[in-house]
């Protein structure tokens, strides 16, 4: 196999806050060649580094908002998430937990921080990741997939090393239980310092890693906590050596090679159809959320 480069080793940006309940770094798409085209079919990474969040009677978080043309991945690293959308999904995002949220022709979505976790507060670190539709899915219902921790699929590194946690795709055999509408693997590395081990993805592929906790070389580079590495498409092979206990968020997906329409919550193919959702949007035609 070729060997899949480092691109660029990415620094967090100073955080800013989404409603009043995610204080989040961005890197898809706001950091240099990182932008929505460069990194498809990934078009937005926000992610809440570990925060203390104080007791609040009244849940923090983001009220009704509509989302159209896309898929939202949740993950919850630390503290819990309540959330709602008109499609009926919803629920609680738990530690260790996956939300993926398919917006596709449009829905109305609510998230904040669960009521009983609210009330004492505590350590929050989550990601969310937003992961573009081909046109044809665009138009398709809503739907939505709960990956609890307990049922996740897990793949166990050998000398009790840890383990990958597949969430999406494939890993040496284990495969994550959701159902994608494009080529993503998707996977968290929890490991022990010490272990060397190597990922493989498809030439042309996007790909990064985002350092949670710990430290890793990539390819005998250093990535830190809180930093991604953001590979090259070219090649394919990589290599991990764990430096410091680690939690890596690893995810590669094959570019739907289409032109990208964005506003705000709204990612289409064209103007025109841009213009077409926000009018749904107005028109009530996303459902109702109270």
């Amino acid at each position: 196999m070729k060997t899949r480069n480092i691109k660029q080793i990415v620094k967090p940006q100073p955080a800013h806050f989404v409603g009043d309940g995610f204080r989040v770094h961005n890197f898809i798409p706001s950091m240099p060649n990182m932008d929505m085209k460069q990194m498809d079919p990934f078009i937005m990474l926000d992610y809440n580094s570990k925060y203390e969040f104080g007791p609040s009677e009244i849940p923090r978080g983001v009220g009704v908002h509509p989302h159209k043309g896309f898929e939202t991945v949740t993950i919850a690293y630390k503290g819990r998430v309540e959330h709602g959308d008109s499609s009926g999904g919803g629920g609680v995002i738990g530690e260790g937990d996956v939300q993926w949220m398919t917006a596709a022709s449009g829905v109305l979505h609510k998230e904040f921080h669960e009521t009983e976790w609210s009330k004492t507060g505590g350590e929050f670190q989550m990601v969310q990741l937003w992961v573009n539709l081909k046109r044809e899915d665009k138009k398709g219902p809503a739907k939505y997939q709960a990956i609890e921790n307990k049922t996740m699929a897990k793949h166990l590194l050998e000398n009790d090393m840890g383990l990958v946690e597949v969430i999406a795709g494939d890993y040496n055999g284990t495969k994550g239980s959701v159902s994608t509408f494009s080529p993503i693997h998707m996977y968290n590395l929890k490991a022990k310092a010490g272990l060397e081990t190597k990922f493989a993805f498809p030439s042309g592929y996007t790909t990064l890693l985002l350092v949670l906790e710990g430290e890793v070389k990539v390819n005998g580079t250093i990535v830190a906590t809180d930093y991604v590495a953001h590979m090259d498409r070219e090649g394919e092979e990589f290599t991990v050596e764990v430096t410091k206990d680690a939690v890596v968020l690893i995810i590669s997906g094959e570019p739907l090679n289409e032109p990208i329409a964005h506003y705000g919550p709204f990612v289409m193919n064209t103007t025109d159809e841009l213009v077409a959702a926000v009018e749904d949007f107005n028109s009530g035609k996303f459902g109702d959320l109270s």
